[in-house]
C-alpha cells in the first residue's frame, strides 16, 4: 500500500508539472503570436485623420523638416513604398486645400513620420504648413498613388527628379537600400535651379557613401556656383544615356518634377528608345 500511494504521490506531481509546463508554454506562445502581429497601421484611405506636430525644422528661406506623432512609439504610417498622402489645411484667405505629399520616413521609422516642404511664396498648403506649430495637427488621409513597388521587381531604376520631386524617388531609394535582400540598383539624376533648392542632399550624399556600388546620383543646376561638377543647364539626353540605364524589359525610368520638366523627359526617353512600360510617372 505504502508502495501505492508512492506511486500516486509521484504521479500526481508529474502531471502537475507537466500542467505547469504545458501553461507556461501555451503561454509564451501567445506572447509570440502577439509580438509577431503587425503594427497597427494609421492612415484610413477614407477619412483624415489628425496627428501632432513634434517637430520644425528649418533647412533654408523656404524649405523645412516637419516630424508628426503616431498614436503609439510602435505605430505605423502604413504607406505601402512609392505611394503618398493627402494633406488639408487652410490657406491665407481660410479656405481649405488640399495637396499630396510623399513622407521621406518609411513604415520601419516607428511612432513618426516625416515631411520635407518646400513653401512657395503664394502657395496655398505652403502657407498652412508656415503657419503650423509645435502643438499643432496636421489632416492626413491616405494612402494614394498607382505605384506599387515589390522588392526585385526590376534590375534597375532610372530616376528623373526635379525640385520637390525628390520625395517619391527618396522613398523608394531608402527602401531599396535599407532592404538586405533587394539587389535593385538605382541610378538618379537630380535637378534644381541653384545649389541651395537641393532637397536632402545630405541624406542621398550619405546613400551613396554608403551604397556605392548600388545608387549613383548626377546633379543637375540651372545656375550652378562657380566650382562645380554636376551637370549644367536642364536635363538632357546625353544625360539620361550617360547616367541612366539602358533602355531593356528588366528596367524603368520613374520621373517626377515640374509639368515642363515632365514633358520634356517624356519626349527625351521616347527618342531614346525607352517604350511606356519603361516609365512611370508620380
Amino acid at each position: 500500500m505504502e508502495f501505492l500511494q508512492g506511486q500516486s504521490t509521484e504521479t500526481a506531481v508529474a502531471v502537475a508539472v507537466t500542467v505547469v509546463a504545458v501553461a507556461a508554454g501555451a503561454a509564451f506562445l501567445l506572447l509570440l503570436l502577439r509580438s509577431s502581429k503587425k503594427p497597427k497601421r494609421c492612415l484610413d484611405p477614407e477619412n483624415f485623420k489628425e496627428f501632432k506636430l513634434v517637430e520644425k525644422r528649418q533647412i533654408s528661406h523656404n524649405v523645412a523638416k516637419f516630424r508628426f506623432a503616431l498614436p503609439t512609439p510602435a505605430s505605423v504610417l502604413g504607406l505601402p513604398i512609392g505611394q503618398h498622402i493627402s494633406c488639408r489645411g487652410q490657406d491665407a484667405t481660410g479656405e481649405e486645400v488640399i495637396k499630396p505629399y510623399t513622407p521621406t520616413t518609411l513604415d520601419s521609422d516607428l511612432g513618426r513620420f516625416g515631411l520635407v516642404i518646400k513653401m512657395y511664396p503664394q502657395g496655398r498648403m505652403s502657407h498652412h504648413f508656415r503657419e503650423m506649430k509645435i502643438g499643432d495637427y496636421l489632416s492626413v488621409r491616405g494612402p494614394k498613388g498607382r505605384f506599387k513597388y515589390q522588392p526585385g521587381q526590376v534590375r534597375a531604376f532610372g530616376m528623373l527628379a526635379g525640385g520637390s520631386g525628390i520625395t517619391p524617388m527618396f522613398q523608394v531609394t531608402r527602401a531599396i537600400l535599407e532592404n538586405p535582400i533587394d539587389n535593385t540598383k538605382v541610378h538618379l539624376i537630380y535637378a534644381n535651379v541653384t545649389y541651395d533648392d537641393i532637397l536632402l542632399k545630405e541624406e542621398l550624399d550619405s546613400m551613396v557613401e554608403t551604397y556605392p556600388d548600388r545608387f549613383k546620383i548626377y546633379y543637375v543646376l540651372n545656375q550652378p556656383p562657380e566650382i562645380w561638377n554636376g551637370g549644367v543647364g536642364f536635363v538632357s539626353m546625353e544625360m539620361i544615356q550617360t547616367h541612366c540605364p539602358a533602355p531593356a524589359a528588366d528596367i524603368q525610368i520613374l520621373r517626377c518634377g515640374p509639368p515642363p520638366m515632365n514633358k520634356a523627359m517624356a519626349e527625351h526617353l521616347e527618342n531614346l528608345g525607352y517604350t511606356k512600360e519603361m516609365q512611370f510617372q508620380f
